[in-house]
């Protein structure tokens, strides 16, 4: 009767999540956490209502849902959670209601307190995380169990071992079987994004390209009769003409841009040292950051060589600390830095700028949104073509008051 009770304890922690996998991309509350904290306590309710009753204590899986519900939804899912289980046990009632009382809580805290520091981390770490900490309310359990066989002087009888080893095997199985389904659910998700984008910036691309084109030739047509008209003109006119040069190579550069934008080309391969690279570029951007009034520091590792497009990576990395240097006010610090890792180099630009919103930060890279007051995004969309055309990886991080840090990751030179 016991493993019956807990496997249709284990069928039903298990429907929230396989819900999710069907119904989460149509279900516009998906994401909502008081939502998912009522349907993973309406979960931990019907689990506890089809529980086994024995040695006055019910045998169910109840806190497999508080457990997924505090780690992958948040704290106030599981305080929902917590809420509804109390509720029911308390309609339930019997004479071990405040042993009840006791284990319900400390089997919440656990997970609840637990859950800052796993919501950090990622698939199996993720998976293998949750299942330690249902551990935590698996030992309140057995220690209640424990506590109120001395309390009610009943001594547990041997032929209970079964049914505690079929009961924590079961607890284990069904924490880590749904942790395993929400990593696979959040997986599908971010790739379903990933492909939307790259889907989007394609199409942005192919459009950028088609009008650069278009656009080229009828500016190099007048950047050529200007250029004629030069040497004729005298006073304003000439002044007049120089300044309208500068604007045709500034045109010119932005669709040079859009170009890069839409396919960059690694055209001139070759292997260099990439120390001399940031250190050039830290020589070239020196003046601009001591115009701005911010301190420009680098840390770099020597002997890194990379196989590359030199001119290429150091348009990208121009682009990365310039913005950095734009985004850092008056007396601030941006900090360049390169270590070896194994088979790759790591480059990180750090700033304690204005930094980014959660929005602003899931929309860099976007063609057309920048969050500076005049500028098109197109810099820092190019810089991630550029590093990912190399099978590199560029991760931006910010805090809004706090600063903004980009990692970026290029594969080293294999000998």
């Amino acid at each position: 009767m016991l493993l019956e009770k807990l496997f249709l304890n284990l069928l039903i922690v298990l429907a929230p999540v396989l819900l999710q996998s069907v119904f989460g991309e149509r279900w516009r509350y998906a994401k909502s956490p008081v939502a998912m904290g009522l349907l993973y306590g309406f979960t931990s309710t019907l689990c506890l209502l089809f529980s086994y009753k024995d040695f006055n204590l019910y045998w169910d899986l109840r806190y497999v849902p508080t457990v997924i519900s505090a780690i992958y939804v948040g704290p106030t899912a599981v305080i929902i959670n917590f809420v509804m289980i109390i509720l029911t046990r308390t309609y339930l009632g019997g004479n071990t209601l405040w042993f009840g009382y006791l284990s319900m809580t400390l089997s919440f805290l656990i997970p609840f307190l637990a859950s800052y520091k796993i919501k950090t981390l990622t698939g199996n770490a993720r998976i293998k995380a949750t299942v330690v900490v249902s551990l935590g309310p698996l030992l309140v359990m057995l220690a209640i169990l424990l506590s109120y066989s001395i309390y009610a002087d009943e001594p547990l009888h041997l032929n209970l071992i079964p049914a505690v080893i079929a009961f924590c095997i079961l607890l284990v199985l069904g924490t880590w079987f749904s942790a395993m389904l929400q990593e696979i659910n959040e997986e599908h998700a971010k790739m379903k994004v990933q492909i939307q984008k790259a889907e989007k910036m394609k199409t942005l691309g192919e459009l950028a390209a088609s009008i650069a084109h278009e656009v080229r030739n009828p500016l190099t047509v007048v950047k050529g009769f200007l250029q004629l008209m030069r040497p004729s003109e005298q006073g304003k006119n000439q002044q007049y003409l120089t300044i309208a040069m500068e604007e045709l190579e500034r045109a010119e550069t932005i669709i040079s841009d859009y170009l890069n934008f839409s396919k960059p080309k690694l055209t001139k391969l070759e292997s260099f040292s990439f120390s001399d690279v940031l250190t050039n570029i830290m020589i070239l951007l020196t003046p601009m950051a001591m115009k701005n009034a911010v301190e420009l520091t680098c840390r770099l590792e020597d002997n890194i060589y990379i196989y590359s497009d030199r001119g290429q990576l150091q348009q990208a990395l121009v682009n990365v600390i310039k913005n950095a240097i734009e985004a850092t006010q008056a007396n601030g610090e941006v900090k360049v830095s390169s270590k070896r890792l194994i088979g790759e180099v790591q480059i990180m630009i750090s700033d304690n700028g204005k930094g980014m919103s959660k929005e602003q930060l899931s929309r860099i890279g976007h063609l057309f949104y920048s969050t500076k007051d005049v500028g098109t995004g197109l810099g820092t969309a190019v810089t991630i073509r550029i590093i990912e055309s190399m099978n590199g990886k560029i991760i931006y991080e910010s805090e809004e008051g706090v600063g903004t840090t980009v990692t970026l990751t290029l594969p080293l030179m294999q000998n």
